[in-house]
């Protein structure tokens, strides 16, 4: 059964560049919501190899610090450790999506790697779909397990999939080329 109003949305989609994404943000029960929906991702084996962060006003700065101090140990200037941090600094609101891959025999962790990021996507298009402004990002940090453990209480076999800045848009720019699928898709009939 065809759903063509969604086909319309995927059609004409746009991530929301972060710096034009500013307050009001969802409420918690609008973001539950978004979170819920998002959360039907494929799941090979039903292993939620996943969870969500949900970092709001206080949570962004205090990580902001960490990331701007984190980048001037790595020897970073300053102007280079001032947009590391401005992922947080300047975001309303962030959903921390965590990849913990689950021990299996049966399903590879890239699997549920995929898992992780197919959750990204899902908070990312549940927003827009919602009427928010949202994109998704990442940034050097995402995968320091020192910093993560530190700063975002993952655990050592953890990191971060994607954060997806949520909130709303203060201008939008125009849409971007798309792939010529031509120079992207193989037909193969045998």
């Amino acid at each position: 059964m065809p759903f063509p109003d969604a086909l319309a949305f995927f059609a004409s989609r746009q991530s929301v560049p972060a710096k034009v994404i500013a307050a009001p943000v969802p409420s918690g029960e609008e973001l539950t919501a978004i979170l819920t929906a998002a959360a039907r991702v494929p799941d090979h084996g039903k292993l939620e190899p996943w969870r969500m962060l949900v970092l709001q006003r206080a949570a962004l700065d205090r990580v902001a610090a960490a990331t701007f101090a984190w980048s001037k140990a790595l020897g970073k200037d300053d102007e280079a450790a001032a947009k590391a941090a401005a992922l947080f600094s300047g975001a309303p609101l962030m959903v921390a999506v965590i990849a913990s891959p689950v021990p299996s025999e049966k399903i590879p962790a890239l699997e549920q790697t995929f898992s992780a990021g197919n959750l990204c996507f899902g908070v990312l298009n549940v927003a827009l779909a919602s009427g928010w402004a949202a994109t998704w990002q990442t940034g050097a940090m995402a995968t320091d397990s020192a910093f993560l453990q530190a700063n975002l209480g993952l655990t050592e076999r953890e990191y971060v999939a994607g954060f997806v800045i949520i909130g709303s848009a203060s201008s939008m720019p125009p849409d971007r080329p798309r792939p010529d699928l031509t120079r992207k898709v193989t037909w193969l009939d045998a």
